[in-house]
């Protein structure tokens, strides 16, 4: 369980040590590639000051943990993240204790849940009393169809939505900026198998550049230092 801090690091290039993915986390609406319908409606929630209970649904790599933590920033609100694999109903009763502390003075907790999917009807329960007072701002994200995930007085009580994968242009845009962070360039060959290796995924298809920009220390990226840092020999385009 962590606070707003790790998922909203220090600007590009102070945290040398951190993840190029975690570096390149997008730091404002304007900053977000994809998903623009969504977005669209999200930024108008945050302008209107009401920011209700909401579900992420969506592929790995779309965006639903920086959407959630630029809500919370938006919103001046504070922000708590848990991993449903890890917490439990004891986590949860700690963080309404601390939510009902934190109303008092006038500031909002949103809960973000990672994987909510994972959270059995008891854990969803425990919760749902919290959501419905508002002591707690619900975010959770999942892979999975909400509307066999999580229990129906939870959801209806949450806007629900749906994150597309990245295409090909918009994952390229990510890619660039991360080369621009590293100081990086990579030829189009490479280029191309790292976009079809990291499937619309952007966490990935960072990662994977990371590891070939090592691999290539101070030479162009190259075709083979991608395909030794994806490892997978097999990918999946016409060579």
């Amino acid at each position: 369980m962590s606070d707003q801090g790790e998922l909203f690091p220090l600007p590009p290039g102070s945290e040398p040590q951190a993840p190029l993915a975690t570096r390149m986390r997008p730091k404002s609406f304007d900053q977000l590639v994809g998903q623009g319908r969504v977005v669209e409606v999200l930024r108008e929630l945050t302008r209107s000051g009401h920011l209700p209970s909401i579900v992420l649904w969506g592929p790995p790599g779309s965006g639903k943990t920086t959407l959630a933590g630029l809500l919370a920033t938006e919103t001046n609100a504070r922000m708590v993240s848990m991993s449903a694999v890890t917490a439990g109903v004891a986590d949860l009763r700690k963080v309404v204790a601390e939510a009902k502390v934190h109303r008092r003075a006038g500031l909002r907790t949103v809960l973000f849940i990672d994987e909510i999917h994972r959270f059995n009807k008891a854990q969803q329960d425990a919760i749902l009393p919290h959501v419905e007072d508002g002591t707690v701002t619900l975010m959770g994200a999942t892979t999975e169809n909400p509307s066999f995930e999580v229990i129906s007085p939870l959801l209806s009580r949450s806007r629900v939505f749906r994150l597309e994968q990245l295409n090909r242009d918009e994952l390229k845009q990510v890619v660039e900026r991360g080369l621009a962070e590293l100081g990086a360039s990579i030829d189009e060959q490479a280029m191309d198998a790292l976009l079809e290796v990291a499937r619309g995924d952007a966490r990935v298809a960072l990662n994977g550049l990371e590891a070939a920009a090592a691999l290539a220390g101070e030479a162009t990226i190259a075709l083979d230092h991608v395909e030794r840092a994806m490892q997978e020999r097999h990918l999946l385009y016409d060579r």
